[in-house]
């Protein structure tokens, strides 16, 4: 299955339209010194107006599935209580116009824009967080339950915990990792009870959730770094997949965190552990790990790695096609996952339009085709992979960076909204047709 992937804060804009709700982007983008340039997403690629036009384009280039989320605070503006229909009626038209193309939709509940109004309320370090997903979930299910065959709980789950409870540099910009490990937690929670109601529905689809499970090396072989090396991997991809799979935490990892470990309750994990029907995996890069006394709570720094011949992205991120393989072959190993998706892949890349503002970005189709290769690969040793997502359809809204990365297949131009498929987006399309590389 080939597609492409967005997220709604991302490419909607309508922020406060049809009756939406705010979210803590929408609060996080609007306090001073939060984003670049002071940037917000509140009109980002006007996709929730344009959005026939967008599906009409993917259709053209041959998109077979699109992935995509759903905005909590569009169908429940406070976060719970009353329905927007509009909010809905906005999703169904989405879904059923990608079916009308020939397109599966793959949809994401929570890509990280939680309602401000429970976000009042503790987020998701308050325990209540998990119900009040569930009962979003049940919400949206029930309309599009019917139509839709994939769905993804939360993207990304260490992002959204870390980055914006912990580090503080994505919403709600919080510096506390005790409630980073406390709405980790809830999270899973959140992630087990939204599919024990999707269960209970009997919905024909298939569930699962989408982490990022970076490539991670030890800087030496010395066993300090080995060590932090270790805790990396441990935050980052076990503290998420040990409870889904084996029902428990990483031991060691809670040991060293002592205080900072999540409180959980009987029964947790029985709902953590759901079955689930697929992993997504998103990979953008390998990194290597050094110990370091003043390097956080896990003595841990990290520097980006990139394969030789291989410089940086626009972001600074490496680029180390390998990692795809590995840490592929890590999860397939482990956890004996069933089936995967690579749900996100791609690079932000520079790129000069021309007169006609057409983007000849060989940079990106070189790194997405030795990206395939590296899944090949992966697949010819074991690894159950069905189906390839890139990362992004179209140049959007990059949360605390702004507009000033593009990731996109389509490029967008942000004075007039107008879209224009890149040289990879018409590269993309061939590897469709030919379902791989033809090499």
């Amino acid at each position: 299955m080939w597609g492409a992937s967005t997220s709604a804060y991302q490419i909607e804009g309508a922020w406060n339209q049809d009756g939406k709700g705010e979210s803590i982007w929408d609060r996080f983008t609007h306090q001073p010194y939060r984003v670049q340039h002071g940037q917000t997403g509140d009109v980002a690629c006007d996709h929730y107006r344009r959005m026939p036009q967008d599906v009409a384009m993917m259709r053209e280039l041959g998109l077979q599935a699109y992935h995509f989320s759903i905005a909590w605070t569009r169908v429940l503006p406070e976060g719970r209580g009353q329905v927007n229909q509009k909010g809905l009626d906005f999703y169904e038209r989405l879904v059923d116009r990608l079916l009308e193309a020939g397109i599966v939709p793959n949809v994401t509940l929570n890509h990280w824009d939680y309602p401000q109004s429970l976000m009042d309320l503790g987020g998701w370090v308050n325990r209540d967080s998990a119900a009040w997903f569930a009962d979003y979930a049940g919400a949206v299910f029930a309309r599009l339950g019917d139509r839709v065959p994939f769905w993804v709980t939360h993207n990304e789950p260490w992002v959204c915990a870390f980055l914006g409870y912990g580090y503080g540099v994505h919403a709600p910009g919080l510096h506390d990792f005790s409630k980073a490990y406390q709405a980790a937690h809830h999270l899973l929670l959140a992630h087990g009870q939204a599919v024990q109601v999707y269960r209970q529905g009997g919905y024909p689809g298939q569930i699962g959730l989408v982490f990022d499970p970076n490539h991670y090396l030890p800087a030496t072989p010395s066993e300090a770094d080995q060590a932090a090396c270790r805790r990396v991997r441990q935050e980052t991809r076990e503290l998420f997949l040990d409870p889904i799979f084996f029902k428990r935490y990483p031991a060691a990892l809670m040991d060293w965190i002592g205080p900072h470990a999540p409180q959980v309750q009987a029964g947790d994990f029985e709902v953590i552990a759901q079955p689930i029907d697929f992993l997504g995996i998103n990979y953008y890069r390998t990194e290597a790990v050094a110990f370091d006394l003043e390097a956080g709570l896990l003595r841990a720094r990290t520097t980006p790695l990139s394969a030789p011949g291989w410089g940086t992205t626009a972001m600074g991120w490496g680029i180390y096609p390998a990692g795809l393989t590995a840490a592929l072959l890590e999860i397939h190993e482990k956890y004996a996952a069933p089936a995967m998706y690579v749900t996100e892949n791609g690079a932000a890349l520079e790129g000069v339009p021309d007169a006609n503002g057409f983007v000849a970005d060989w940079e990106r189709i070189a790194y997405l085709r030795e990206h395939l290769r590296a899944l090949h690969a992966a697949i010819r040793q074991g690894a159950d992979v069905r189906g390839y997502y890139v990362w992004s359809w179209m140049d959007n809204f990059e949360w605390a960076r702004g507009y000033g990365p593009r990731f996109g297949l389509v490029r967008v131009d942000f004075e007039t909204l107008a879209r224009t498929p890149k040289q990879s987006a018409y590269w993309y399309r061939d590897v469709i047709a030919r379902n791989g590389l033809g090499e």
